[in-house]
């Protein structure tokens, strides 16, 4: 059997650290360019060589998108850019678009190449097709169950790769492929500009023949009907192993670095638990329950792993997120008792906060001083991004992060 990879995302550098050290075996991020999340801050040149060396530093690696669909005048920034990729030693390339590909295999032919869930990989014929390319693996499409994913398992060569999403925000459309953010505000989702406008409110109405407007969708108390509920399967590590899926991929390079961490450490220990004895797994069940929604999400769902979803996948009532914790900011240096941090939310002296760690433990700490850079002492931390120096009554150590139990659990997608 393959080793199970944990794939989680990265919006920036230092979520990239973050995922590394919370247990993701390799990261997805995106460049300036060609990438499927335009709004993230994303990488620049320098920073993607940063992050390539911290995480081969690690044993680990990084995966970069050039998923967009793009258009013909585009196309002549590609190939300078992949000899950029390849120069600072990314592991893999994610595409979509049959061009980028092939303009991949003739730029940088020994990049191994990942096909992206937008190009709806559905059957085994397909994923053998992109094998066949030159593809070493292939992200299945989001609507498929652990049937149909176990059958193109048993009918492509063993050394592909299955990579699917475990974890996340879903979108409602067919692989992603939406049209409704470009119709409603000019903002296509297929270059990376998504409004989201899945998670508005609508009236669906028809023309009756009377001239009079009736409501199509009856039954239910509001119309955040496009609205979907979070993927989310930590129960069900052993069925995603026995269809054979090796990478579970983690959704929200838009993400905090909470989210990130929190997702990755709860997953982490879940593989390797999994790995290690059924029993023990299912025996710490109640752990990973808890631990997973101390980040921001939506209700959870089993997507489409056991089939067609029924209506209760999606959230007819609302477009809340629930909000657990609120992130404080991840712990740089520690020198003389001093946590170095740049602040995140505001929290004051004399606060109880808890520490995050790697390991899965998480420590009760009072805030017993709040210094700024200059030295000074202050009260609280009410600037978002002020860098503070700490001292807690429990000393945190580096890439610690710092969070606070919240009682008001909805906060607006």
């Amino acid at each position: 059997m393959k080793k199970i990879e944990l794939l989680a995302p990265a919006g920036d550098l230092e979520r990239l650290k973050i995922a590394f050290t919370y247990g993701a075996d390799a990261v997805y991020i995106g460049g300036e360019i060609f990438g499927m999340r335009s709004a993230a801050k994303n990488f620049t040149i320098e920073e993607m060589k940063e992050g390539v060396e911290f995480a081969h530093n690690l044993g680990k690696q990084v995966f970069v998108t050039i998923n967009i669909i793009p258009r013909s005048e585009e196309l002549e920034q590609l190939p300078p850019y992949l000899l950029q990729l390849q120069e600072i030693g990314v592991d893999a390339v994610i595409v979509s678009d049959a061009g980028v590909f092939s303009i991949v295999k003739k730029t940088i032919p020994n990049m191994e190449v990942h096909i992206s869930t937008q190009a709806s990989t559905s059957n085994s014929v397909a994923a053998k097709f992109w094998y066949e390319q030159g593809a070493q693996r292939v992200v299945t499409a989001r609507e498929l169950s652990f049937d149909e994913i176990r059958s193109i398992r048993d009918n492509v060569p063993e050394d592909m790769d299955i990579e699917a999403f475990v974890h996340g925000a879903m979108c409602m459309s067919y692989s992603g492929k939406c049209v409704i953010s470009n119709y409603t505000t000019g903002r296509d989702a297929n270059r990376g500009a998504c409004a989201q406008p899945c998670r508005w409110k609508y009236n669906l109405v028809k023309e009756n023949e009377n001239g009079e407007y009736e409501e199509v969708i009856n039954g239910i108390d509001s119309s955040f009907f496009f609205n979907s509920k979070d993927l989310c399967m930590i129960e069900y590590i052993p069925q995603l192993i026995e269809c054979g899926i090796t990478s579970f991929k983690i959704e929200g390079r838009m993400k905090t670095a909470l989210y990130v961490a929190t997702v990755a450490r709860t997953y982490r220990k879940a593989i390797d638990d999994c790995m290690e004895s059924p029993e023990k797994y299912h025996a710490n069940m109640p752990w990973y329950q808890e631990q997973i929604s101390n980040c921001t999400y939506r209700q959870f769902t089993t997507g489409f792993f056991y089939g067609k979803p029924d209506q209760n996948t999606q959230i007819y009532d609302n477009n809340t997120y629930i909000r657990e914790y609120t992130y404080l900011g991840i712990v740089g240096a520690v020198e003389n008792g001093l946590a170095r941090i740049e602040q995140r939310n505001k929290f004051s002296v004399g606060e109880t906060i808890e520490i995050m760690k790697p390991d899965g433990s998480n420590v009760e700490a009072k805030v017993l001083r709040i210094l700024n850079e200059d030295g000074e002492e202050q009260e609280s931390a009410p600037h978002s991004k002020q860098v503070l120096h700490v001292e807690l009554s429990e000393t945190p150590a580096q890439y610690d992060l710092l969070r606070r139990q919240e009682e008001d659990k909805e906060v607006n997608s």
